[in-house]
């Protein structure tokens, strides 16, 4: 016979599990952030980086554009600019699109944790446990009091 408190007790446990898995899932992916946006290799986003390149293509034309006399202007200072206003666009664009992906980057990563830490906990009580008895009923759950209560 299983006693009335076992149910709160796993539901708690969830609950904390839950809560666990999501604090680190979002503190690895506010971590892993940057990585993201910088190497292609580790997430793709083919869409996503080809439409930042070319908000980047469009910032170097729109450079060249602000410039009210380009034949007075210096090259070297002219493509400076350019540069620096490509790479400013690129990173704002790759930037903008991570902090969108980030929740389900989060929640992704509190999957991942929230699996480990269960399926870790589960062999730890696997190990712990006597022959003969469940891991999910604590040890001398099941057996009889013979003295007085």
């Amino acid at each position: 016979m299983r006693p009335a408190w076992r149910p709160g007790i796993r539901t708690a446990y969830m609950r904390a599990l839950v809560a666990y898995a999501l604090v680190v899932g979002l503190c690895a992916a506010v971590a892993v952030a940057p990585m993201l946006q910088r190497w292609d290799w580790l997430f793709p986003m083919p869409g996503t980086r080809s439409a930042c390149e070319a908000v980047g293509r469009y910032e170097v034309i729109r450079t060249r554009a602000a410039v009210a006399e380009p034949a007075g202007v210096d090259a070297a200072a002219l493509a400076y600019a350019q540069e620096s206003g490509r790479r400013k666009a690129v990173a704002g664009c790759l930037a903008s699109t991570t902090t969108l992906w980030l929740p389900l980057y989060g929640a992704g990563a509190a999957v991942l944790v929230g699996a480990g830490a269960w399926y870790r906990d589960r062999n730890r009580a696997g190990r712990r446990s006597p022959a003969g008895s469940s891991p999910q009923e604590p040890a001398g759950a099941g057996a009889r009091r013979t003295g007085p209560a």
